[in-house]
């Protein structure tokens, strides 16, 4: 006998009984009593706050808030190393370029443009052949 529960009759239909039989040990559970009280736990949760609508939100938000600070975090670093990089290139291009302000102020406009229309998937064939001046 188990010791800390009650027996008692449980009615259920044939499909939420499939539920229980197909799912109870997908979720490391030893029994179908544990499973289904668990999700009488889980259900008397989502009952018990203020709003109930809230309840999965306000977990969801928990769960996600912590995978999301550490994912910007990480991005945050790679974005600061890229951008360190990129301008040791331009330092290292623009003392070695002879170009004048103008050449420069219409490269950029074009690179804007570039960067719009391909969403930031910039092809460095695509500037070579520009700066070349090929046509394929």
């Amino acid at each position: 006998m188990v010791i800390g529960k009650e027996k008692f009759a449980l009615w259920i239909t044939p499909e939420a009984k499939k539920e229980v039989e197909a799912h109870y040990k997908q979720d490391n559970c030893k029994s179908q009593s544990e499973y289904i009280e668990k999700a009488v736990r889980f259900y008397s949760g989502y009952l018990d706050t203020k709003h109930a609508e809230e309840y999965l939100p306000r977990i969801l938000s928990d769960v996600l808030e912590g995978k999301l600070g550490a994912f910007g975090k990480r991005m945050g670093h790679l974005l600061f190393k890229q951008a360190v990089d990129q301008d040791m290139m331009a330092n290292l291009l623009a003392s070695d370029i002879n170009v004048g302000l103008d050449t420069l102020q219409k490269l950029r406009v074009r690179c804007v443009k570039n960067v719009k229309e391909t969403n930031g998937e910039i092809d460095f064939q695509d500037a070579f052949r520009f700066q070349k001046r090929i046509e394929e």
